[in-house]
């Protein structure tokens, strides 16, 4: 054979199975991309042993979904941390009652659970959601009976220390009830309820070794909730978003605006416009004040009195982090070292 047509043939031949599987050259084009991308993880301000343990993981080659989980069961199983899993502070009733979700980026897949109770580690309930059935979301008595059909270990949730904050909350609801403050404490009534009624939440997002990027957030909700109640944390497009060809953002603090604006989804609509993680994340807290309209809501100078902070990071392996006030810190770690840096804000508590 001669070799013109030898070459001939070759192209024809690679042409035929680039037409048979037109994702073959993105593909591999992709593959080469993804060599230069550095792993990167990001968190809130309460994840720098979290985005450690995560960034020690995707070093060792393993899945991005398998280090954000991993790093943020360190927080969940911390008693002293008030706003995840084991130690997390209740509802009206006392009853720890927690949400998480996760998702994919190279199946975009994802898995969530809500108002789960008695089970520490809702983040490993949730990816169980997402590999192990069809659905996408379970909740209250259905998520603990999966939970445990799974074989995790019912246990109580509530510490001595979040008891104690959850019944000082309850002692100040109101001057005109029957539940008295301890022995030398004065009942403040209704004045003290802002900054006994924390919200707390950790979000986690990576890029592994391969280039892909998954996530993960988790929470104990807003303290003193109605039962029930469930915010942005296991809701996909509102505490959490993934892309795989885009990015990621996850988000902490008022879950009720996160889910009226679906706010994760559009900082990773607005990273796909080409606007950077922490452009996209301040557009998002821009349109959340624009938007905040419902009853209840209060501003004070036209200063809203309620925080939303985001944090995102894109293909390139680039991050940010904004919020609607600060300062607040959010925790990132790659090739420099785990560590803290200042979040981005619109307004100074």
């Amino acid at each position: 054979m001669k070799r013109r047509q030898f070459i001939k043939i070759s192209t024809a031949a690679g042409m035929g199975t680039i037409l048979a599987n037109p994702n073959a050259v993105n593909a591999t084009i992709q593959k080469k991309t993804m060599k230069n991308v550095q792993p990167i993880v990001i968190s809130s301000g309460n994840g720098l042993e979290c985005v450690k343990k995560a960034y020690a993981i995707i070093q060792q080659g393993n899945d991005a979904l398998d280090a954000v989980i991993a790093g943020v069961n360190i927080v969940e199983n911390d008693p002293n941390d008030h706003s995840v899993g084991y130690g997390g502070l209740p509802n009206e009733d006392g009853v720890v009652e927690l949400d998480s979700c996760c998702m994919h980026g190279p199946t975009h897949n994802a898995g969530a659970v809500a108002a789960l109770q008695n089970i520490r580690n809702p983040s490993k309930v949730a990816r169980l959601v997402m590999e192990r059935t069809d659905h996408v979301l379970l909740v209250g008595e259905g998520a603990l009976k999966f939970a445990k059909m799974h074989g995790f270990k019912e246990e109580e949730l509530l510490t001595d220390a979040a008891r104690a904050k959850w019944m000082e909350w309850k002692e100040n609801v109101s001057d005109n009830d029957d539940w008295f403050p301890p022995v030398g404490k004065k009942d403040k009534g209704h004045s003290t309820l802002e900054h006994l009624r924390p919200t707390g939440t950790i979000n986690c997002n990576a890029i592994d070794l391969e280039g892909n990027i998954s996530g993960v957030t988790t929470t104990s909700g807003l303290a003193y909730k109605i039962p029930g109640r469930v915010g942005d944390s296991p809701v996909i497009g509102a505490g959490l978003y993934v892309d795989n060809e885009v990015g990621a953002c996850g988000s902490t603090g008022r879950g009720e605006e996160n889910l009226k604006n679906l706010s994760s989804f559009m900082v990773v609509e607005y990273m796909r416009m080409g606007k950077s993680p922490k452009e996209a994340c301040k557009l998002i807290c821009k349109r959340i004040i624009d938007h905040a309209k419902a009853p209840g809501l209060k501003f004070n100078n036209d200063v809203p009195d309620f925080n939303v902070a985001f944090y995102a990071i894109n293909k390139n392996g680039e991050y940010g982090s904004f919020s609607i006030k600060g300062p607040i810190k959010f925790t990132v770690c790659d090739a420099k070292g785990p560590r803290q840096e200042e979040c981005d804000y619109l307004y100074k508590w």
